[in-house]
């Protein structure tokens, strides 16, 4: 039986690698380290499909030492101990330490990566973890500080042509085969820049076309392969990203039966329910924001309730969070607001702190002028006097707009009294 197309087309070198220039391109950190024949040790953090496990692959083959393999899935801190010793007995004086590779290091629990630090502390093995969700969440602290991170992005359109093109041409059994690509738009549609899942759909269109049969392919084609072969949700990749983005965009558009829906589909596919909680904490901040603070508070109640009593009674409390950020008025002015100031302080360095509102602990401090000026708002009427918080260059700057929802008018308005023509749009 053949290979999939995936795993035939799977690129053996860092010149078959597509996508991730900002790491793998000529000059990237990444390549820099490979070329130089020595790594340390890092986690990829990226979506399902762009390359996490290739990548990991192509370094071992490239750098000669020998690589072990371990799934989070599957393994327990015995398997854990047992390649570490296996590594540290076939390690040859001032040889480059063995690569072990961990996919969905986010899976492996608090006592197997503890298991791993002293392998990684003391270069018995050069750790490659590979992630689809945030390292900062899964991956103890102690681990994650011994490791670089290098965030993996999804594949660009001019990426997923290049793969098309060279499934096309290059692959033993496609290339025998009549193929005209007459249209693209479905392919790259579906597949979500997940390089996996684009070859699984080309591969399925073609099959089910007879062998002796030219294959023209058009999106109507994929759309019409596809739903008479629905992909099956899976956790671990494929559809895992487009049913949590559908029910996040259900609930920043106010529709709470499409949210539960999306809900369903992955209480039903198996998903973690802490990976649900957590877009839900998100939800909150992001899109309910300062027109509803108390969405944040329930949000995260929710998130408690769903460690504390699990399946399937957790269903209730997400339930309970998902209908009412659905249904709760919308602000986003928050995190527009932190995105601007984030992008002032790019564009504007380290200001200097003025000088009334610095701290001065000691009598020197205070001899240059350190807090002096400084006017304790309490001391004032309504606990509010006006005075300078801003760099000396950045003082008139906004970035906090509140928007139109009954919670921030009254905050709009409370600034506009404070600070008169600063706050009026």
């Amino acid at each position: 039986m053949a290979q999939p197309l995936a795993e035939r087309l799977r690129p053996r070198t860092l010149d078959e690698y597509i996508g991730q220039e900002h790491l793998v391109g000529e000059g990237a950190v990444l390549r820099k380290m490979i070329d130089a024949g020595r790594i340390s040790s890092f986690i990829l953090w990226g979506p399902p499909g762009v390359g996490k496990t290739t990548l990991a692959q192509i370094i071992a083959h490239k750098l000669e030492t020998p690589f072990y393999t371990l799934s989070a899935v599957t393994s327990g801190v015995k398997d854990v101990r047992d390649v570490i010793e296996r590594a540290q007995k076939g390690r040859f004086f001032n040889e480059a330490s063995p690569i072990l590779f961990i996919d969905e290091i986010h899976r492996f629990s608090k006592s197997q990566q503890d298991s791993l630090l002293g392998a990684v502390e003391k270069g018995i093995v050069t750790l490659i973890g590979a992630t689809t969700e945030n390292p900062s969440f899964e991956v103890i602290r102690p681990l994650l500080s011994r490791c670089q991170l290098y965030v993996l992005k999804s594949l660009e359109k001019d990426d997923l042509l290049k793969l098309l093109d060279r499934a096309l041409t290059k692959d033993v059994i496609l290339k025998e085969r009549n193929i005209e690509l007459k249209e693209t738009g479905a392919l790259l549609r579906f597949s979500g820049g997940d390089a996996r899942k684009l070859l699984n759909i080309l591969e399925l269109v073609v099959d089910a076309e007879p062998s002796e049969k030219a294959v023209l392919i058009t999106d109507e084609l994929v759309v019409n392969r596809l739903q008479q072969n629905p992909l099956a949700y899976d956790k671990d990749g494929e559809m895992h990203y487009d049913i949590i983005s559908a029910f996040i965009k259900s609930i920043r558009g106010s529709d709470p039966d499409a949210a539960l829906y999306w809900l369903a589909r992955m209480i039903e596919g198996g998903e973690d329910p802490q990976f649900i909680a957590r877009r839900l904490v998100i939800s909150a901040a992001e899109d309910i924001g300062l027109a509803n603070p108390n969405a944040l508070l329930l949000a995260n109640a929710a998130f408690d309730a769903v460690m504390k009593i699990g399946w399937p009674e957790g269903r209730i409390p997400l339930a309970e969070a998902t209908v009412y950020l659905a249904t709760s008025p919308k602000s986003n002015s928050a995190y527009l607001g932190v995105d601007a100031a984030l992008s002032l302080v790019r564009q504007t360095g380290n200001q200097p702190v003025p000088l009334p509102i610095r701290n001065a602990p000691t009598e020197l401090m205070k001899e240059l002028g350190y807090h002096d000026g400084y006017q304790y708002p309490h001391d004032f009427p309504g606990h509010f006097t006006p005075q300078q918080y801003m760099p000396d260059s950045l003082v008139n700057e906004r970035l906090w707009h509140g928007q139109h929802n009954p919670t921030e008018e009254k905050m709009y308005q409370r600034m506009v009294n404070y600070w008169g023509k600063r706050f009026e749009e």
